[in-house]
This record gives C-alpha cells, sequence and structure tokens, in this order.
C-alpha cells in the first residue's frame, strides 16, 4: 500500500481510539450534589451523624451543615445566604424567616424537643448538687445570651422557679448575680465549663459531647421549673434543592433518623411518639446490641 494513503488511516484510527476513550470517561463521571443545612448549634452531635447517615443512603450528595446560634443562622438567611434546610432550636427564629416569606411553610414540622440541664466540671469545686445550690454566693455561672434560645429558656426556668415555694421569690435574681459570662451559641457554655472557667452553666440535656463526657457532670432540672424546647425544621424557599431538602427532613422524621436523635437525648414529640418511639428505640437498641456483640 502507497505509504502517502497509510498515514492518513493510522491518523483516523488513531482518532478514533481518543473519541471512543474520551467518551467513555465522560459517561462514567458522578456529579455529585451539595445540600446545604442550616442547624442549631445544640444539633451538632445528633446531626453530624445524621448528615453521614443521610450521604450513605444517597449516593453523590454532600451533607454541609452550618451550626451556630438559631438567631444568628434566622438573620444569616434573612440576608441571603444560601441554604437548603433551616433546623431551629426555637419556634420564635422560625416563624422570624417564616414572616420574612423564606421559609416553604407547608414544609415547616416539629421534629424534636429538649429540656435545659445544668453541668458542672468533674472536680465540681463549687459543690453544686441542684438548681438550688446555684443561688449560693460566689458561683461563677455560664449561660447563653438572652438572644439565643438557650438563653430564653434559661430565664424561663428561673422566673418559673421563682414563683414556685420550693426555690422563692428572690431565687431568679440570686442566680442571675452569679453570672460571670454570656455565650452566643450552647457549645460555648459546655466548653468553658468543661475547661473550668466556670462552676456551672446551663445547657441542653442533649448538649455534651463525647469529647467532654469525662469533663462534665449533669444535674437534673425538675420538670416543675423546667423548659420544653421545640425544635423546628424546614425547606428554605430559595433552595436550588428543595426536593432533595424534603427528602432530608423525611429523613430526620423517621425512625432512623428519630434513633439519632434519641442516641443524644432528644424528646420525640408527643405527635410522634405513638408511630415513631417504639421504631426509633428499637433501631437504637438494635445498634447497641450490634455495638455490644462486636466487642
Amino acid at each position: 500500500m502507497n505509504n502517502k494513503k497509510l498515514v492518513p488511516m493510522l491518523l483516523c484510527a488513531l482518532m478514533s481510539v481518543l473519541v471512543v476513550t474520551t467518551c467513555g470517561c465522560t459517561t462514567t463521571t458522578t456529579q455529585s450534589t451539595k445540600l446545604t443545612v442550616y442547624a442549631a448549634a445544640s444539633l451538632s452531635g445528633a446531626f453530624n451523624e445524621t448528615a453521614q447517615a443521610f450521604e450513605a443512603n444517597n449516593s453523590g450528595v454532600t451533607v454541609a451543615v452550618n451550626y451556630a446560634g438559631s438567631q444568628v443562622l434566622a438573620t444569616q438567611i434573612k440576608q441571603g445566604a444560601t441554604a437548603d434546610v433551616f433546623a431551629s432550636a426555637d419556634q420564635k427564629n422560625m416563624k422570624i424567616v417564616q414572616d420574612a416569606g423564606l421559609m416553604n411553610n407547608s414544609s415547616v414540622t416539629i421534629f424534636a424537643e429538649n429540656k435545659l440541664a445544668i453541668i458542672v466540671p468533674t472536680a465540681n469545686p463549687a459543690n453544686i448538687t441542684s438548681l438550688s445550690d446555684l443561688a449560693k454566693s460566689g458561683v461563677k455561672l455560664d449561660i447563653c445570651n438572652s438572644s439565643v434560645p438557650c438563653g430564653n429558656y434559661t430565664l424561663q426556668t428561673l422566673s418559673k422557679a421563682s414563683n414556685n415555694s420550693t426555690y422563692g421569690s428572690g431565687f431568679n435574681t440570686s442566680v442571675l448575680t452569679n453570672v460571670v459570662s454570656e455565650e452566643t451559641n450552647v457549645n460555648d457554655v459546655v466548653a468553658k465549663v468543661a475547661l473550668g472557667q466556670a462552676d456551672a452553666g446551663f445547657v441542653y440535656k442533649s448538649d455534651v459531647p463525647a469529647a467532654y463526657q469525662s469533663k462534665v457532670k449533669v444535674i437534673t432540672i425538675p420538670d416543675s421549673v423546667n423548659v420544653l424546647a421545640k425544635y423546628p425544621i424546614g425547606v428554605v424557599t430559595s433552595s436550588s434543592n428543595a426536593q432533595l431538602a424534603q427528602s432530608f427532613i423525611n429523613y430526620v422524621t423517621s425512625p432512623a433518623g428519630q434513633a439519632i436523635l434519641l442516641k443524644y437525648h432528644f424528646i420525640i414529640p408527643p405527635t410522634a411518639q405513638n408511630a415513631t418511639t417504639a421504631a426509633a428505640t428499637s433501631a437504637l437498641t438494635s445498634q447497641s446490641s450490634t455495638a455490644a456483640s462486636a466487642t
């Protein structure tokens, strides 16, 4: 065969191989989708695990969670921050975003509840064993600022205690006199108490992550003066992944999602208890049994 004819034929063959190879690479490329969740700081432990579980069940999806005080998150969303899901530690801040027309109202639901607790350093230098002890002179108390849900709930609890004969009318004033610091999110209260920078702090029952469990003790606040915190979640109207955002919410409210919340000491809302608590508790028990058999 003439060499002049052979060269073009070889070039054509080579180009064909390149085209086929290139097309093959293109078809195997997987496009990832990012879901941005704005969540109250008190949800960090539970939602880290929830995000991992959701990613495992949804190939190609990455969940990015932004944690902060609910009031900070509400402000950021109102200022145009990119978010697909908003989970607040109170209904007040959710309503602020809803009133601004920035939430898909039909998607908003109460997915968890919580209660306040007191934490003290493991050494407990101030010898605090109950809510009453927070009124003792010289106690260094750390709380959330009143603009933060946990701070607002703290003030409500102290107000209820002041109207309870067990504590007396001056209890509220005596306790607040001992406040040495106010934080913008509840995680900072946990950290400061764990580091011994305060003798005690008001947090949620769910707010002691594994990293601090050996450094603090939790003291229960009686239900008679405690406050039940309600956590709403919903899809942000500007979300470019509204369907995926709703799927995330569906997972959070599913038995598997609720099992994670129970694991972190959240309370399942009464409306979901009959159908969900048993299933979630069963899932949590199953997880514990599996872990035990593996050790």
